[in-house]
C-alpha cells in the first residue's frame, strides 16, 4: 500500500511537471520541446510511439482551435457545424492521448506547434466565403494525413495500448473527413 501511495504521487509530479512545462508561454515550440524530452526517454521503437502521440496531440490542439473559430465566425450553417464537431471530438482525442501519454510518460505538448499556429494564423485572416472554404480544404487534406499517420501507428504502434487508441480513433477521423468533404463541396458554390 505505501509503494502503491508513492508510485501515484510520483506519477501525479511527473503530470503536473509535464503539463507546468508543455505550457509555458516562453517554449518557443512545445511540439520540438516534447519531441526532444521523449527523444531523449524512449529507444527508438517506443520513439516512433511517442512521436505518434505528440503528433496526435498538436493535430488535436490545431482542430480544435481551427474548430471553434469556425463555430463562431464561419459563413454558413454547415461550416460552423463542422467547427463545432472538430472542437467537440478533437477535445476529447486530446484529453484521450494526454491521459494516455501521463500512463506512458510520454511527454506531448499542451499548444499548437509554431507551423500550425502559422496555418491558424494564416486561415483566420480570411472572412466569409474565402474563409469557409479555405477552412473546409484544410479539413480535407489535414484529415487525410491524420488517416494516413493513425492508419500507420494502428499498424506498427509498439505499445499495444498507443496501438488500440489509434485505431479507435480511425472511425471518427474518416467521418471527419466525409463531413469536411462535403462542407468543401458546398463551399465551392459560395461567392
Amino acid at each position: 500500500m505505501k509503494n502503491l501511495k508513492y508510485f501515484l504521487l510520483a506519477v501525479i509530479s511527473i503530470v503536473a511537471l509535464s503539463c507546468n512545462y508543455n505550457n509555458n508561454p516562453d517554449n518557443p515550440d512545445n511540439k520540438k520541446v516534447a519531441e526532444e524530452h521523449n527523444d531523449a526517454k524512449f529507444d527508438n521503437k517506443a520513439e516512433k510511439d511517442a512521436q505518434f502521440a505528440v503528433d496526435a496531440a498538436d493535430i488535436s490542439l490545431t482542430e480544435m482551435s481551427l474548430g471553434q473559430w469556425a463555430e463562431n465566425n464561419a459563413m454558413t450553417d454547415d461550416t460552423k457545424q463542422l467547427g463545432k464537431m472538430m472542437y467537440q471530438d478533437h477535445k476529447k482525442a486530446y484529453d484521450e492521448i494526454a491521459s494516455l501519454a501521463a500512463k506512458k510518460s510520454i511527454t506531448i505538448p499542451g499548444e499548437m506547434s509554431e507551423g500550425s499556429k502559422k496555418d491558424y494564423n494564416s486561415l483566420i485572416e480570411k472572412k466569409g466565403a474565402d474563409f469557409d472554404k479555405e477552412y473546409c480544404d484544410k479539413m480535407v487534406s489535414g484529415h487525410k494525413d491524420a488517416i494516413d499517420k493513425f492508419e500507420k501507428a494502428s499498424k506498427d504502434a509498439v505499445d499495444p495500448d498507443i496501438q488500440a487508441w489509434a485505431t479507435n480513433m480511425l472511425p471518427t477521423l474518416r467521418s471527419h473527413l466525409d463531413h469536411a468533404m462535403a462542407c468543401q463541396e458546398k463551399s465551392k458554390k459560395l461567392k
